[in-house]
């Protein structure tokens, strides 16, 4: 099941296979750069590429402060695991998606330092990232 379609109306380019330790299951990671100016990336693994947004404040932190999220271009899975001296990874691991319909995706991003429920919201041009206030437990983070 993929986002909802205003996620999808992007190019999409690039394709391959990542090596990672998400035992299948499809990878995010967060990059977070120095340049031009400091800001993150979202990346999202679907249909063989990395959907990207810029988020420049960061994931949000409480469910009363949704982050802005500018859809960029799609990135190659290899991306996922690059680094440099301007981009590093804040966070990744792997994500699963609850719930979706046409305007916003609801999904849960397993990362090094637990589990949390985002909604993806369309608004119009860009999008706004929310913490979504029911998180996961611990018990069902877990995984397989």
């Amino acid at each position: 099941m993929g986002p909802p379609q205003f996620l999808s109306r992007r190019p999409t380019r690039g394709g391959g296979a990542v090596a990672s330790d998400t035992a299948g299951r499809p990878v995010w990671v967060l990059h977070e750069h120095d340049r031009p100016q400091h800001h993150f990336d979202l990346r999202l693994e679907e249909d063989g590429v990395l959907r990207s947004w810029a988020v420049p404040r960061g994931l949000p932190t409480h469910h009363r402060h949704d982050r802005l999220a500018v859809p960029v271009d799609d990135h190659e899975l290899e991306h996922a695991t690059y680094e440099d001296v301007d981009k590093r990874i804040a966070d990744t691991g792997w994500w699963e998606l609850e719930d979706r319909n046409d305007r916003r995706s609801v999904f849960v991003l397993h990362g090094r330092e637990g589990s949390r429920r985002y909604a993806l919201i369309d608004t119009g041009d860009d999008a706004l990232l929310h913490l979504v206030k029911d998180q996961p437990s611990e018990a069902s983070s877990l995984g397989d």
